[in-house]
């Protein structure tokens, strides 16, 4: 994969963005194998994207109607 810089920002990290926004609980050697990384610099990108506050925290998204609450 291919790495353009954009704002501090490369192709690479927008790609880890979009797993981790798709799922957060994605294994980081999954995700380093969709990016063309190995496990160690895709978990240090991961960290530099947190410190920087770019990803500012994980969450999980609940389903309300197996939780049965309205709206």
């Amino acid at each position: 994969m291919r790495s353009e810089k954009t704002s501090g920002i490369d192709t690479i990290d927008k790609a880890i963005l979009a797993m981790l926004q798709n799922n957060a609980d994605t294994p980081v050697a999954e995700i380093a194998e969709q990016v063309g990384l190995t496990v160690t610099p895709c978990w240090r990108r991961i960290q530099k994207l947190e410190k920087a506050g770019v990803i500012r925290k994980r969450v999980a998204l609940l389903d309300p109607e197996r939780l049965n609450v309205g709206v």
